[in-house]
């Protein structure tokens, strides 16, 4: 009786260390409860307290007696072709967005594919658009906070969240008796098999593939970036990316996966704009600016910085980023069908840049040269064969400590084996017991119970 208890006080002892270690999902909530919230979950509280909805924020303000006229006059300000020189000169206009900056507006924020989306983002932008500095810097993301990935995997892959939503990509890899196999065929295929996909995706090809007679246009560029936003949006990620970012490992899959899109309407245009021009188009769309702002805010790490992507290596908020985009004027895509060394970029380079071409060239790298895009990409259709064959990291202090330990304990250290279980040593520095498993069954139950609770089983047991 007395082994078996020892056993059991063992088996106790591991599962509570490796629990510090985050593997134990039930008593961390435990102990935040009766510490009134550990730092990170009340620094997550804090920050969704401090934005609200922009739409709820102008309400707010048209009930201000301070607040309602300075945003009248502001909106006034950002009208017409002389924004800029109205909010650098004129009196009023810098005395109003002194008001404001103060105000709800200021920090509120909109959530994507809200209802009535635009008009949070026009509400939006009436404040920030005066407080941004211009030039090559780059707008924060209007949209709310993308939740930090917590709980990073040994590869380094991001689960698949956005908002408060947390999905799991379905991986898919052509099979080795399949030589001839096209992921991107059998995205579509699934998509057709779902009634909401395949009516979107017949919507926004039948659209952008009609030429504009009115015009004498191929297409109306402009529908057909409203079906594109409207299946990106509305069309479930697991379905609409799938399209988009399947793994190709022929030149045919990778065409296929170009042509999604159909870019001859939505891409391609008979020249290409400098990017510096693109991009001022852009910020003058409230839509285009914001997509665009939390492509760069999800999807960008400065060079010498821990991780790959924001977020702590969250690589679907970056993938849900670039989504997003499609269907705007600064509407990326793969721009050929190489499916080894692919490339996405918008439609525009930096020829004619002038004195500007660093700026210019710096801002293209944010698609063609981006690391945490990419990796994002490719973790998506990665399967379990792929992981098998990556390099896990160095095990961690506890666990060494674990295995350092173990190696101490002799196999048999009860020289009359009919009493305890005998303990053996495994390649993963674990334990393989005997056929009597109920000690450490036990001893799992126990761990979830608080500490003191346990501490009295435990002492009742010894004595």
């Amino acid at each position: 009786m007395k082994s078996g208890t020892l056993w059991m006080c063992f088996c106790v002892f591991l599962v509570l260390l490796g629990s510090l270690e985050g593997s134990s999902a039930v008593l961390v909530p435990m102990v935040a409860n009766e510490s009134q919230g550990s730092p990170g979950t009340r620094s997550t509280r804090e920050a969704q307290s401090q934005w609200v909805d922009c739409i709820q924020a102008s309400e707010m303000c048209s009930q201000d007696s301070r607040c309602s006229p300075r945003y009248r006059v502001m909106r006034q300000c950002l009208v017409g072709k002389e924004k800029d020189a109205m909010l650098d000169n004129n009196r009023d206009c810098k005395a109003a967005l002194e008001v404001l900056h103060n105000s709800s507006l200021y920090d509120c924020r909109c959530k994507r594919a809200m209802k009535n989306e635009l008009q949070c983002l026009q509400n939006y932008w009436t404040i920030h658009m005066g407080l941004n500095e211009g030039g090559d810097m780059e707008d924060s993301s209007p949209y709310e906070p993308v939740a930090p990935n917590r709980q990073p995997d040994v590869f380094g892959l991001a689960s698949i969240s956005s908002g408060m939503h947390t999905l799991t990509p379905k991986p898919f890899q052509c099979p080795e008796a399949e030589k001839d196999c096209n992921p991107c065929l059998n995205a579509t295929k699934a998509c057709n098999l779902n009634s909401l996909c395949k009516r979107h995706r017949s919507s926004y090809i039948t659209t952008c593939s009609r030429s504009d007679t009115n015009k004498g246009e191929s297409c109306n560029r402009k529908r057909c970036h409203k079906t594109l936003r409207a299946f990106m949006d509305r069309v479930p990620p697991e379905l609409s990316q799938r399209l988009i970012f399947c793994p190709c490992q022929s030149e045919g899959c990778a065409e296929r996966r170009r042509q999604t899109i159909v870019p001859d309407c939505s891409y391609t245009d008979k020249e290409k704009p400098n990017c510096l021009e693109l991009r001022r188009v852009c910020r003058a769309d409230a839509l285009c600016r914001s997509r665009l702002a939390d492509y760069i805010a999800n999807c960008w790490m400065a060079p010498n910085t821990v991780g790959t992507c924001p977020n702590q290596d969250n690589h679907q908020a970056c993938l849900n980023s670039l989504a997003r985009l499609i269907g705007t004027e600064m509407t990326p895509n793969y721009v050929d069908n190489s499916f080894t060394n692919w490339t996405i970029s918008p439609w525009c380079n930096c020829i004619g840049s002038g004195n500007q071409e660093e700026e210019c060239m710096n801002f293209l790298r944010y698609f063609t040269d981006n690391t945490c895009l990419r990796n994002a990409i490719q973790a998506y259709g990665m399967d379990d064969t792929a992981i098998k064959n990556m390099t896990v990291s160095e095990p961690s202090v506890t666990s060494k400590a674990i295995n350092e330990w173990m190696d101490s304990i002799p196999e048999n250290p009860n020289p009359n084996p009919s009493s305890s279980p005998a303990i053996s040593k495994e390649r993963n520095g674990g334990l393989a017991l005997g056929e009597d498993r109920s000690p450490c069954l036990h001893a799992n139950v126990l761990a979830l119970l608080p500490s003191p609770a346990l501490a009295l089983i435990l002492a009742q047991l010894v004595l």
